[in-house]
């Protein structure tokens, strides 16, 4: 069942001019990694510079950029994180070179999109210079311990990010789920919903290609799940590579498509020798993929949105996903998709796509169904209504 939390919504604008808006983003990755938060926020710079208004990025910054970001982005001192996720990096705080471009700039107002050292340096600079800020929550920081067997810290984490979102003026979530779960553990006081669209010309069911299925080594009778993402103990690869081989004892025709890269590449492909693995793909690339698979499947609880379960139900295929915050907002529980109660049962997603490869008339019913709920996902709609409750934080601050 999809939550039916009320949410404030956001204004509605008819493509205003935004002339007035001068936007200091605050990210702890914008171009270094390709992830669902650094592509929505290089999507709103972008409409924000085509709305009229100007916006400067303050963000760590690689060597190697994964991408050409959006607009202008100065970057500030990092470091690469310990253990096992160093592709990511962690900012060092908002230095003095920062805050005078800060100072030159003049922002009516400051986005905040990490919770981080650099995020507090931009709280604290609002402050001191009283000038609103807003905040959007992209990662469910609070539920990652739990991946590296530090559990047992996931109520300081959540205490932290309660003292962190306190000091915004809003705090965007991107699902309505989401909002609710944010309000039950007292996080941010005023919660906006944020949603994220999808590029509906890119990912449609007409990418579809047999010719490249077939070249992946699929058969035309197969099944094929698809996984789309970074490929990180977090996104539930585990409960994934469980799911597909107790679904192919039962069923040898459900084969397994992993699209993306990540540093728990090696222990996936361990987990599931069958598989096909074709690394990061994007643009064209990556909507041929979608559309050429059959059933998407999601076990992430660490999704606050879920943009791969967005762009796969526009590719017109039925999801498979953890009932968690973000698909329970996409997903209507057995028309485009089905939802695991479950989140680690590999069992439950498994008979979900046991049940889904042997009836497929009720695979292209639910795609049917997925795809006509994706198009509601338009992006210069969303932006212009977050853009429009951007001056309504700035009138209010004024008042």
């Amino acid at each position: 069942m999809r939550c039916q939390t009320a949410l404030k919504p956001l204004p509605d604008l008819q493509a205003e001019p935004a002339a007035a808006l001068r936007v200091a983003l605050f990210s702890g990755n914008y171009n270094y990694v390709v992830d669902g938060p650094a592509r929505a926020l290089n999507r709103l710079v972008a409409h924000i510079e085509r709305r009229g208004g100007k916006a400067l990025v303050f963000a760590p910054a690689a060597r190697r950029p994964a991408f050409k970001h959006a607009g202008e982005m100065v970057a500030v001192p990092s470091v690469a994180l310990p253990g096992r996720r160093r592709e990511y990096r962690l900012a060092l705080g908002l230095p003095k070179a920062a805050r005078a471009r800060l100072d030159a700039f003049r922002p009516t107002i400051v986005h905040v999109a990490a919770p981080d050292l650099l995020g507090l340096g931009a709280l604290d600079y609002t402050r001191a210079k009283n000038i609103p800020v807003v905040a959007s929550f992209h990662t469910r920081f609070d539920t990652y311990p739990r991946y590296y067997g530090l559990k047992a810290l996931e109520p300081q984490v959540t205490r932290y990010l309660r003292y962190f979102y306190a000091r915004c003026a809003r705090v965007y979530a991107p699902s309505d789920s989401m909002a609710a779960e944010l309000r039950r553990d007292g996080i941010g006081a005023d919660i906006r919903l944020w949603a994220r669209g999808v590029d509906q010309a890119l990912f449609n069911p007409g990418r579809r290609d047999m010719g490249w299925r077939r070249a992946q080594g699929f058969g035309d009778d197969d099944v094929v799940v698809a996984f789309v993402g970074r490929l990180v103990l977090e996104k539930g690869i585990d409960a994934f590579a469980g799911a597909v081989n107790a679904a192919q004892t039962a069923n040898p025709s459900i084969r397994a498509l992993i699209i993306g890269d990540g540093p728990a590449r090696a222990h996936f492909e361990r987990a599931l020798p069958g598989a096909v693995f074709t690394g990061h793909l994007d643009g064209e690339g990556l909507a041929r993929g979608y559309a050429s698979a059959d059933i998407f499947l999601n076990p992430s609880v660490t999704e606050t949105f879920g943009n791969v379960t967005l762009e796969a139900m526009a590719s017109g295929l039925p999801a498979v996903a953890a009932a968690a915050a973000g698909s329970q907002s996409l997903i209507a529980e057995g028309e485009t998709g089905l939802l695991i109660a479950d989140a680690a049962s590999a069992e439950g997603y498994a008979r979900a796509l046991i049940a889904l490869a042997e009836d497929g008339a009720r695979r292209a019913q639910m795609g049917a169904a997925a795809l006509n709920r994706a198009r509601a996902f338009d992006w210069d709609v969303i932006l212009d209504g977050l853009l429009a409750d951007y001056r309504e934080v700035m009138i209010g601050s004024q008042a």
